[in-house]
């Protein structure tokens, strides 16, 4: 089973207009994301995930596993080296959940939402 990083590319935190605004945040983390998950885990860029209010956004899933989305991210390297390590724990899960004592500090913090998978039949 493939766990996915999923990475809102259009994330700006608050005073983003303030810098060069040639990349949004969402971009600059992304990149580092890509750079850090090599083939460990995959990777995708999405335009938006409504979190605006917690930007930088990102959404650890896959099939039949816990889901969960993070935000509030800084993007810088500890950032995605945490977000990167935490998705490598959940794809080594039965379930997804990741016990917090495993929990890369850089995560800690930033979980929003927890949704349980899908159903596999109605």
């Amino acid at each position: 089973m493939t766990t996915w990083i999923t990475i809102c590319d259009t994330c700006k935190r608050d005073g983003w207009e303030q810098g060069d605004m040639t990349l949004t945040d969402g971009e600059r983390l992304a990149a580092l994301i890509e750079a850090e998950a090599g083939d460990t885990v995959q990777t995708r860029r999405v335009s938006c995930l409504m979190g605006c209010a917690r930007a930088c956004n990102v959404a650890i899933q896959a099939d039949e596993k816990l889901a969960y989305t993070l935000g509030d991210f800084t993007p810088d390297a500890e950032a995605a080296a945490g977000i990167v390590r935490y998705a490598e724990l959940h794809a080594q899960s039965e379930t997804g959940q990741v016990p917090y004592r495993e929990w890369p500090q850089a995560i800690k913090g930033h979980f929003v939402t927890r949704h349980p998978p899908l159903p596999l039949e109605k």
